[in-house]
C-alpha cells in the first residue's frame, strides 16, 4: 500500500463499517479497499444505461393515438 486517502464518513456509515468488519473479521481500511475494488470491477456491468437518451419516437407514448388515457 502506498497511498492514503482520508474521507470523513457520518456516524451511521462508520458503525455500519465497524459491524461489517468485526463480522468479516477485517480491518475498517481493508473492508473499504474491497468495496472500492468491488465499484470498479462492476463499473461496466451497467451497459444497458449506454442506451440511454439514444431512443427516437415520441417523448410521452400517452400522446401516441390508442394510448392515451382521454
Amino acid at each position: 500500500m502506498g497511498n492514503t486517502l482520508t474521507v470523513r464518513i457520518d456516524d451511521d456509515l462508520n458503525n455500519w463499517l465497524e459491524q461489517t468488519a468485526r463480522k468479516q473479521g477485517v480491518s475498517k481500511g481493508s473492508l473499504v479497499r474491497i468495496q472500492l475494488k468491488k465499484g470498479r470491477d462492476q463499473a461496466g456491468q451497467q451497459a444497458f444505461m449506454r442506451l440511454a437518451g439514444t431512443m427516437t419516437g415520441p417523448k410521452d407514448l400517452s400522446s401516441r393515438r390508442g394510448f392515451s388515457k382521454r
